[in-house]
């Protein structure tokens, strides 16, 4: 089952944009997420961009993917409270609810992701370029985060940006997307 947070009905209100800037987020539901942990709350006041870091194709089924993070991250090796991100989004556009935005995601560096909200985009971009539908997906999430969660798009960055130990989100995300300010300029716009 999906749920719409459908920006038409406010966002031409509150984002003078069409309604081709709806978001869908597939509920945690639709990729069978267990149940987490008990977790730390965090409000989120910035966002943080990462990329999941697995090569991964269109073709590939993203609800397994995902379930298998989880899996992953929750078992002995992490022992994570949950998935580690709030949001994920596949090469089609697909959104994907994580974990709970008020929980403090998780990271393998050595930042403290406490206050960050975490997007991460499935795939490798170390090696891949990221779609158009992923990009696009992207931009009118964090848009629509920003907006929700009271968030100013001047504080979105990349993990890479917080920690010293990681390439993530991949070359060809960072330097063509975030580091030169375009998603945040795009953010902007739909926001203005």
């Amino acid at each position: 089952m999906k749920y719409k947070i459908l920006l038409f009905a406010f966002s031409l209100f509150l984002f003078g944009c069409s309604a081709s800037n709806e978001v869908t987020i597939n509920p945690r539901s639709s990729w069978n997420a267990s149940e987490p942990k008990p977790f730390a709350n965090q409000v989120p006041v910035r966002i943080t961009i990462h990329h999941e870091g697995t090569k991964f194709e269109k073709s590939d089924d993203a609800t397994k993917h995902i379930k298998n993070v989880q899996t992953w991250g929750m078992g002995k090796d992490r022992n994570w409270v949950d998935i580690p991100y709030h949001f994920l989004i596949d090469p089609n556009g697909n959104v994907y609810e994580g974990r709970n935005v008020f929980t403090t995601g998780e990271t393998a560096t050595e930042y403290d992701p406490t206050g960050h909200l975490l997007i991460s985009l499935m795939g490798n971009f170390e090696i891949q370029e990221v779609s158009p539908e992923q990009l696009d997906a992207l931009i009118k999430l964090t848009a629509y985060c920003c907006k929700k969660y009271d968030i100013s798009p001047g504080t979105i960055a990349s993990h890479r940006d917080y920690s010293e130990q990681t390439d993530c989100p991949g070359k060809n995300l960072y330097f063509n997307y975030i580091n030169n300010g375009y998603i945040k300029e795009k953010v902007k716009e739909l926001l203005n």
